[in-house]
């Protein structure tokens, strides 16, 4: 790839948020884009569009310039980049991997470390906002990056996100992402707590909503999750469930001891989540944690 040639991009990962940041990208990057999903059902979701399929890891690789990944966790992350039939086992390594998955901040930082003595440089780049956000292009994307390499995946991360901060060096975009979500997951457990305690005084959860979204007490997860999903109580599977919390949960638990910081906020998050895996609420959308409170079913005990 010369400086003035457009790159061709890969990107490994269709899942609820990976399809539509990639279907973005194949819209509109002018160049090849290059997909893998290891469930070739996902693949189903770029029919039709100038996506091009790699059938491994190997192939993708020896074709894309840069990389994008939408996977699990930090174990996913590491086998892709560095596994025996990862990215960077081939003769032809991509130049740059772009990580918009949640991992923990060590995890980026040692894939960054190993991956720059092989001459790949790599980007924590993970994202916040709705699955609805994603497909409107309109992420929030936290980056972890040098200036320079910041501005040279800048222009492609503006296919998928409208807001692009650059947080410091790699890992650091982790840290602000896993600091974003614990707060949601935090303030989404408070917000049922008294969703439930208002209607069982006596006022009306629509109404509770409506009167707190004029206060002080308005937020995101109030008018995103309050109304649209605690409210109606409506909580499909196929979204962000329980169990992803307690993932994320588990790497702001991981940085909090690597940095010596009390956390007793997220540690009763975790009770609060686990409780709804536990109880029959897993594999639905998070927020399902307003019917443990509701039932007298949790949070455990510390």
């Amino acid at each position: 790839m010369t400086k003035q040639s457009t790159p061709a991009l890969g990107f490994i990962g269709l899942g609820n948020i990976g399809a539509p940041m990639c279907m973005n990208i194949v819209a509109k990057h002018p160049g090849d884009v290059i997909v893998y999903d290891m469930n070739p059902a996902a693949l189903a979701a770029l029919e039709g569009t100038k996506a091009r399929r790699a059938a491994s890891l190997a192939e993708l690789a020896g074709a894309a310039d840069i990389v994008f990944m939408s996977l699990p966790g930090s174990a996913q992350v590491e086998a892709v980049c560095l596994g025996a039939e990862g990215l960077a086992a081939g003769q032809r390594r991509p130049a740059t991997i772009v990580d918009l998955s949640t991992t923990t901040v060590a995890t980026a930082r040692s894939v960054a470390g190993r991956l720059a003595g092989l001459g790949v440089t790599f980007v924590d780049a993970p994202v916040a906002r709705t699955a609805e956000a994603a497909r409107r292009g309109d992420l929030s994307i936290m980056v972890g990056a040098s200036q320079e390499v910041y501005e040279r995946v800048e222009p492609y991360l503006r296919y998928m996100g409208s807001d692009i901060t650059l947080c410091g060096g790699v890992g650091c975009g982790q840290v602000v992402k896993l600091v974003n979500n614990a707060l949601v997951f935090e303030h989404t457990a408070a917000l049922a707590e008294m969703m439930v305690l208002g209607q069982r005084a006596g006022v009306d959860p629509a109404l509770l909503l409506d009167a707190l979204s004029k206060g002080s007490g308005d937020s995101f997860v109030l008018r995103n999750h309050g109304r649209k999903a605690m409210l109606p109580r409506t909580f499909p599977a196929g979204g962000f469930p329980p169990e992803y919390a307690l993932k994320d949960i588990s790497y702001v638990s991981a940085l909090a001891q690597d940095t010596g910081t009390s956390v007793a906020f997220v540690e009763l998050a975790h009770r609060y989540y686990d409780a709804a895996a536990r109880n029959g609420f897993g594999g639905r959308y998070f927020p399902t944690v307003i019917e443990v409170i509701d039932r007298n079913i949790g949070p455990t005990p510390a």
